[in-house]
């Protein structure tokens, strides 16, 4: 491998490369987790899911749990305001098969920062000290890892003291988007913040935010220094980017997008695998947004991507796409 590409280690899980897919709240579910990993991604995270089920919704929290045919490691991220729930939400995911906790303190969302949890947490040093130490406590022989943003605004970017508490009670991988609460996905992610965290700190840091071609990566792993990249939007509708940033950064030559028949096959799977994970009513739902992005990369006009989204059932969205 070569010096940007190389195995990463969380606790006692040794991870196959640094490209990991980010966590994201109504895309990263299983059948996308598989997919991706099948392209190259070595590692992913699930979806957010609320300390309290109550707050979540069952429909939610169950496909967002762990799931026994997932590949090891299994990664929940847990959201929430409260030391304690998060502490009993972690022993529950780690009793249920998981194998690393990621406390969510990125989010940017209106509904999870109005209860103060999410980004809304990096404006509270001592609440994210609490919740650290609380989660760690309570999984012991679990790693935990923490997700974050730069800080809450632009005139406050508290990063590296928040990594330095992540450190200091026990977190063992700390992924940072490179914007703050407030700039939420407007304008472009900066990676000198991160480059400071990741100079700050010992533990492993996966730089996160804006990296949709295999060149920004490895710009990205030079400037800031950090252990590896979270890849999430950039991938959306072309899982084949995971293949294609590792091939670069290990020989540094350029490979081409799949095939149209290569690609057929992709999405052809993905359809079924996520109406058979979420059944006939979730799973047109949510196969109609990865449609969508796939429906862009492959340039089909608003009109045929409109009749795409228009399908009411599995064949029908095979079929219009055959």
């Amino acid at each position: 491998m070569s010096a940007l590409i190389h195995p990463l280690t969380i606790g006692h899980y040794l991870l196959p490369n640094n490209v990991v897919l980010a966590p994201m709240a109504g895309v990263s579910d299983l059948p996308w987790r598989n997919l991706c990993r099948e392209w190259g991604a070595g590692y992913a995270v699930g979806e957010m899911l609320h300390s309290r089920s109550d707050l979540m919704g069952t429909d939610k929290s169950t496909f967002r749990t762990v799931q026994a045919d997932e590949v090891a490691p299994v990664a929940i991220q847990l959201l929430g305001n409260n030391p304690q729930d998060m502490a009993i939400a972690a022993q529950v995911q780690v009793a249920a098969g998981a194998h690393i906790i990621d406390i969510n303190m990125g989010c940017p969302a209106k509904k999870v920062c109005a209860v103060a949890a999410g980004s809304a947490l990096l404006s509270n040093e001592l609440l994210v000290a609490d919740i650290c130490k609380a989660v760690v406590q309570a999984v012991p022989n679990t790693p935990v890892t923490l997700k974050i943003r730069t800080g809450s605004t632009r005139s406050h970017k508290n990063a590296v003291t928040i990594a330095k508490i992540a450190e200091n009670e026990g977190i063992q991988l700390l992924s940072v988007h490179g914007r703050t609460r407030e700039d939420k996905f407007l304008g472009q992610a900066e990676y000198d913040t991160i480059g400071d965290v990741a100079q700050a700190v010992k533990i492993p840091i996966l730089a996160n935010g804006d990296m949709i071609t295999p060149e920004q990566v490895k710009n990205v792993l030079i400037q800031t220094g950090a252990a590896g990249v979270m890849i999430g939007r950039g991938a959306n509708g072309k899982p084949w980017l995971f293949a294609q940033v590792l091939h670069y950064l290990q020989t540094g030559e350029q490979i081409s997008e799949p095939d149209i028949k290569t690609i057929h096959q992709v999405i052809h799977r993905h359809i079924h695998s996520m109406h058979d994970f979420y059944g006939a009513f979730f799973g047109l739902r949510f196969a109609r947004k990865h449609l969508a992005w796939y429906a862009d990369g492959l340039g089909i006009s608003r009109e045929e991507k409109r009749a795409w989204m228009m399908a009411e059932t599995r064949e029908g969205q095979l079929r219009w796409f055959e």
